[in-house]
């Protein structure tokens, strides 16, 4: 269900994706509200949900996460039983950053990161094609970056 932001709702929002570490009463001042009013909407937006969780973005390559793998997984039946046992399984796995159930010809896209293409090739013949019902993993290595951001648009 979507939730009715006001512009000021809006640009609180802004504020707390590019800086959860903000307090109130610096987003109060910048959205031109007192601080009371500007914590009870923060808190609502918690409440409602449309604010998750604040978390600590981490630098992967300073933590010696030098690879991004993009793998697109085919299982090998369709039925509801495979596809719950794999993203059960999945979701154990902390190298995957990321898993989309998808439509067309690959049944998963899976972000995964790793040290190097040794752990990345541990984690693909020790883990991922040892899932029961994965009938196809291909690889795609990311070569670079050139945008990585957590900001949803919110115009």
């Amino acid at each position: 269900m979507q939730i009715k932001l006001s512009p000021i709702d809006r640009k609180i929002l802004r504020l707390l994706q590019h800086d959860a570490d903000l307090s109130a009463a610096e987003i109060a001042e910048r959205v031109e509200l007192s601080q009371s009013p500007c914590w009870r909407r923060i808190n609502r937006l918690q409440e409602e949900g449309v604010i998750e969780r604040k978390v600590a973005l981490l630098n992967p390559k300073k933590l010696g996460l030098t690879m991004t793998v993009f793998v697109s997984v085919k299982l090998s039946g369709h039925g509801r039983r495979y596809l719950t046992e794999f993203e059960e399984a999945i979701t154990g796995y902390p190298e995957v950053l990321e898993c989309y159930a998808m439509a067309g010809t690959m049944d998963f896209l899976l972000k995964v990161v790793a040290q190097d293409i040794s752990s990345y090739e541990r984690f693909l013949r020790d883990h991922l094609l040892q899932q029961p019902h994965v009938q196809e993993a291909h690889s795609n290595i990311a070569m670079s970056e050139v945008k990585r951001t957590t900001e949803l648009p919110l115009d």
